[in-house]
């Protein structure tokens, strides 16, 4: 024999066989209730399954959980009302019975109110379910807003800080389904006989195909979605943990013009492919804060090296520290954690690349120009990448300091080998004032850049991108082209598209494909 009281039809799944007909307005409480605690936890561990758009597909996937949790705490809210209603005899005799239904233990009861001084807002901040339904609500909308990008890349430490409230989240998720809130009937087998106990109330407990109703509440099932992430990200944690206390020591520390500083480590056993990044720790800032930064250095040195911008506080400390070291002494510690793939590793698999870098994002592209340099003087032959093309957009003159060396270097290296076509680069600036565009006018004849001392000039403004496609597709007309970006999300856009209007229908033709990194 089964009972029924009023919860909304549409958030549940229920045997039409057992409702009757005229109480279809009602659903049974032995209802087999989707779990979107658990659908969230499920939908969250997909985004360790995309990982070339990891942020995105995170953001989308938090965007969604907001959902379904407004959904879930929305049907409760209104599960909470209906239930008061059903005590105080709102809707009909049958849920006012069920609603009263009691023994000694208390214990078989269908719903949750108990008595008439039982309010709605007293039962959601007295009982479990309802106490670390509020916790785990608000620790999800904190970190959904400070995951926002204007807070996240204004204020980084609200944002990293907030964002461990998920251990708050994930335990006050598994004490949820404690307060066994959804209850079920224990006593429903045959002989009952429904259609008759359901209009015959006073018969409960006097016939015999008309036993008193009994119910309990379901088994908690939430921990057994939760222990196996758990579990992995422990395992990761201790991992990152025996990478923090392996000691590093500063080979060279340089502070570049415009504010960027170069930190030379090394640490034993420690392997890197280009374009990687790793997470830095300065406990003399922050114990808990960590920061991506993509090394500059190439796999064959005996060093990894990166370059720090100043933007934000825990970087303009770790500046000011250095600045003010006597001459020949060591950083301050450093934990290292790493090194982390990038879309970056992925660019000699191509006979082509463009490499196109802003600002700072140049780091990765450093890397890799660096990583050809060695295995030129190396002459490694697995080397497949026969050309490339490499753009720099800077809003300042001096950003291009402390990278053209590099440069310089490699021109000389590919005239020396007679590789002169083997890389062809520009050099963009997309700032600049009166005084500057007069003394670039004055030394137009020089025979090297005014701004670098490299022999390729300075282009003002932005690309032509339509033209620097067309140029690439002339000069490679059979060849797969990769396309990588370290820079903002515009300029991914733009390149983007313009990688698929470029890209021939024609297999035997120029294919373009294209890799990102946004900063």
């Amino acid at each position: 024999m089964l009972f029924v009281i009023p919860v909304p039809l549409s958030l549940c799944r229920c045997p039409c066989d057992i409702i009757p007909v005229p109480y279809q307005h009602m659903v049974q409480s032995r209802l087999n209730h989707f779990n979107i605690d658990c659908a969230i936890i499920f939908a969250n561990f997909y985004t360790f399954l995309f990982l070339n758009n990891s942020v995105s597909i995170e953001w989308s996937m938090s965007i969604s959980s907001c959902f379904v949790a407004a959904v879930h705490i929305i049907a409760h809210l209104l599960n909470v009302e209906w239930y008061y209603n059903s005590w105080h005899g709102e809707y009909d005799a049958l849920s006012m019975a069920l609603s009263r239904l009691n023994d000694s233990g208390n214990t078989t009861y269908l719903n949750p109110i108990r008595s008439t001084t039982t309010t709605p807002n007293l039962l959601v901040f007295t009982t479990i379910a309802g106490i670390t339904g509020v916790i785990i609500t608000l620790a999800l909308i904190l970190m959904i807003t400070s995951s926002m990008e204007v807070i996240r890349r204004s204020y980084f430490e609200v944002f990293w800080f907030t964002h461990h409230l998920f251990i708050v989240f994930f335990a006050g998720l598994v004490i949820h389904g404690a307060g066994r809130i959804v209850r079920s009937q224990t006593n429903a087998n045959p002989p009952y006989n429904i259609t008759f106990c359901k209009d015959h109330i006073e018969d409960w407990g006097k016939k015999k195909m008309c036993p008193v109703p009994q119910f309990a509440g379901g088994f908690p099932q939430t921990w057994m979605w939760v222990i196996g992430p758990m579990v992995l990200y422990v395992c990761e944690r201790l991992l990152r943990f025996i990478r923090y206390i392996q000691a590093v020591k500063y080979r060279k520390i340089v502070i570049r013009p415009s504010k960027v500083l170069e930190l030379q480590l090394v640490k034993n056993g420690f392997k890197m492919d280009v374009g990687q990044y790793v997470f830095l720790n300065c406990p003399a800032i922050s114990q808990l804060e960590w920061h991506p930064f993509t090394m500059t250095s190439a796999p064959e040195e005996d060093f990894f090296s990166v370059h720090i911008r100043s933007v934000g506080d825990w970087t303009q400390k770790l500046i000011s520290i250095v600045e003010q070291l006597p001459e020949g002494a060591q950083g301050p510690k450093m934990g290292v954690d790493g090194p982390f793939g990038t879309a970056s590793e992925d660019v000699f698999d191509y006979e082509v690349a463009m490499l196109v870098g802003a600002g700072i994002g140049v780091t990765p592209f450093a890397s890799i120009l660096k990583s050809i340099w060695y295995k030129f003087k190396d002459s490694n032959p697995e080397l497949r990448t026969r050309k490339i093309y490499f753009y720099w957009l800077c809003r300042e003159t001096h950003a291009f300091e402390w990278f053209a060396d590099l440069l310089q270097v490699l021109e000389r290296e590919m005239e020396d080998r007679g590789m002169g076509d083997f890389l062809t680069y520009k050099l963009y600036l997309t700032g600049w004032d009166q005084s500057h565009a007069t003394h670039v006018m004055v030394h137009a004849d020089a025979d090297t850049d005014v701004v670098t001392g490299l022999k390729q000039k300075t282009n003002y403004g932005r690309p032509n991108w339509d033209k620097e496609f067309e140029q690439v597709c002339q000069e490679n007309p059979t060849s797969v082209v990769g396309t990588f970006l370290c820079g903002p999300v515009v300029l991914a856009t733009v390149l983007s598209k313009k990688c698929v209007k470029y890209t021939d229908v024609d297999p035997r033709k120029t294919k373009f494909y294209f890799n990102k990194e946004n900063f």
